[in-house]
């Protein structure tokens, strides 16, 4: 049985090796090859070379292989023979030894992979090597070193890395196989690149809306209700604002302008279109009008510079009674003492929809065996025991979906609930064009400076032109 098992292996082996050197080598900043894609994604003509380079392989090995056979019992044949079929079906090379991986992960998730390294050496005999890096570092030192291929065969990061990684062909397109369907749609959204899939998300965040349930007793539905609800609570004298909010944030300012009907830009089947610029279309026009109302009717500060510290200050103070935050403020708003709530993004026009930040796995086209790389990521990574063990470690709503709808934190679930439609921060390079044009927009109206929709049109001017410029 161990003879046929490692035939078994030396013939995938060889399968693999036959591929990888019949492929075209990548172009200057090109991306991965199509033959080092999952054998799901490749054409139909490719599935012939397996089965010719495993009779070769028979070919070679034919005499110790019959020997192998004859003293081996049919049931052991037909058992090996199923395995077989199994690997290849799942279009995944089998693991043999003397292989490794290498993964660059933040110190929350490194020891959660390290864990998985040994279960998939225990199984496989293959080492993971997983070197811990700063969040911060990943990116930068992925692109400097993937090229050289020096590099790691796996990294975690955002979903917004990909306009710059993708684009300059350092990541391999990857297959969730038979998980598709265990993963948030939207996250796995976020990690598509012009109609290809570069990452396996674990998790997502968003804002949502936080209030105080002791001052707020009628939870708003929509932003008009926000308005009338703050104007009440500061007329009762309950609270000196009722509502709060950041100036020059276009991050937390974006539910709004959803719930209105706005958009930054345009979103297709192949993802965000850089042509299509919304931050003057009718819906974020009539958005930057209702902020620009708050200002005018004394709910918010004209010129009060507010940012994350100060309106956090003021909702822990009890001086505002309702915000937008994220999960990562929990920590700050349960030490405070305050009482709070967090609850869905009031509505408009339309549903709000935040922009969702997704983290995940992605796979350098610079590996040496991507097919391992996918399969430790399938096999080892998407499972309920592992995600909901990086969820443990750092709980952000889970990208996972058994993990998700598992979340007994309901603050957490609540969150999640929050950013269930929420549309993916674009990943194009077109997208740092927009964050300083549209912030300052916001911050003129903030200062009653401008009228709301010459400010908005203004921005919208600037981001075109930017873009255009390159």
């Amino acid at each position: 049985m161990q003879k046929i098992k490692t035939w078994i292996v030396l013939a995938v082996l060889l399968v693999s090796a036959m591929l990888l050197a019949a492929c075209p080598s990548r172009g200057e900043g090109g991306a991965a090859p199509a033959a080092e894609q999952p054998a799901a994604e490749q054409p139909a003509e490719a599935t012939a070379a397996p089965t010719e380079a495993v009779a070769a392989a028979e070919e070679v090995t034919s005499t110790e292989a019959t020997t192998a056979t004859e003293e081996t019992t049919a049931t052991e044949a037909t058992t090996a023979t199923e395995a077989t079929t199994a690997t290849e079906a799942a279009g995944q090379a089998a693991p043999a030894e003397g292989v490794g991986l290498t993964i660059w992960a933040d110190d929350t998730r490194a020891p959660v992979l390290r864990t998985l390294a040994e279960a998939f050496k225990e199984q496989y005999g293959i080492e993971i090597v997983v070197t811990e890096k700063a969040f911060a570092n990943i990116r930068d030192d992925f692109k400097v070193a993937a090229p050289t291929g020096e590099g790691p065969d796996i990294i975690i990061g955002a979903h917004d890395w990909l306009g710059e990684l993708a684009e300059n062909g350092l990541l391999a397109e990857i297959s969730l196989g038979d998980k598709q369907d265990q993963f948030l749609p939207a996250a796995t959204q976020a990690f598509m690149y012009d109609g290809k899939l570069y990452g396996m998300p674990y998790a997502t965040e968003n804002v949502a809306f936080v209030y105080n349930p002791e001052i707020v007793t009628e939870v708003p539905t929509t932003w008009t209700q926000v308005k009338e609800v703050a104007a009440q609570l500061e007329a009762d004298g309950a609270v000196k604002q009722g509502y709060i909010i950041q100036e020059n944030d276009p991050y937390h300012f974006f539910p709004i302008m959803t719930a209105f009907g706005g958009y930054v830009f345009g979103l297709t089947d192949q993802g965000y279109n850089p042509e299509d610029i919304g931050i003057d279309s009718e819906g974020s026009i009539a958005a930057a009008t209702w902020l620009d109302s708050m200002y005018k009717e004394g709910h918010l500060t004209p010129g009060a510079a507010i940012n994350y510290d100060l309106m956090h200050a003021a909702f822990e103070n009890k001086e505002a009674a309702m915000m937008i935050t994220g999960p990562w403020a929990l920590p700050r708003i349960r030490e405070s003492g305050v009482p709070y709530a967090v609850t869905m993004l009031p509505g408009e026009t339309q549903e709000a929809q935040p922009f969702l930040g997704v983290q995940g796995f992605m796979v350098s086209a610079f590996s040496k065996d991507p097919l391992l790389a996918q399969t430790f990521l399938q096999e080892f990574v998407a499972t309920q025991d592992a995600m909901q063990a990086i969820f443990d470690a750092d709980p952000r709503p889970s990208a996972f979906l058994p993990v998700r709808d598992a979340i007994e934190d309901t603050d957490i679930r609540a969150f999640a609930e929050a950013g269930v439609n929420g549309l993916p921060m674009p990943a194009i390079p077109e997208m740092s064009a927009v964050w300083s044009s549209w912030g300052n927009a916001m911050q003129l109206i903030g200062q009653q400076a401008i009228a709301p929709d010459k400010a908005m049109k203004d921005a919208a001017e600037q981001i075109r032109a930017a873009i255009a410029g390159g």
